[in-house]
């Protein structure tokens, strides 16, 4: 459980990190790699989405066994983004540097398939104890 709690905290401090800087940015973003975006609510509302879910890896973070559940759809979180970003590769719509972007959260999805199955006895424990009580006490 060590380990899901430290990759889950890791990843929304990652996330925090990385995504929060993009509020403030949003003019710069076309300079960087041009064209500037001319939809400011899908840019925020991506931006804002994003933040959301690093606040789901830090409740996930705080009992793993508990939120299993979530997990997976962290783990669809980072294959939707990690895909979208190989099948622009593919059809020669973003540049090698750009899909070098996908790394970290490949790594990232690699590290919640994990905890997924390092979480699963004690899940199923847990599980099992609700069930038998009628709910935890």
């Amino acid at each position: 459980m060590k380990f899901a709690k430290i990759t889950f905290w890791s990843a929304g401090a990652w996330g925090v990190l990385v995504v929060m800087p993009m509020y403030f940015i949003y003019g710069k973003v076309g300079t960087y790699s041009p064209p500037s975006p001319t939809h400011p609510e899908f840019y925020y509302g991506f931006v804002g989405v994003t933040l959301a879910w690093q606040f789901v890896f830090f409740v996930i973070a705080t009992d793993p066994v508990r939120f299993r559940p979530m997990i997976i759809p962290s783990i669809f979180e980072k294959v939707g983004y990690v895909a979208a970003l190989v099948v622009l590769h593919v059809q020669n719509r973003i540049t090698d540097l750009q899909l070098s972007a996908a790394a970290p959260d490949t790594f990232l999805c690699l590290l919640f398939v994990t905890a997924l199955f390092k979480t699963r006895a004690r899940f199923l424990t847990h599980a099992q104890e609700v069930n038998l009580t009628g709910g935890l006490q």
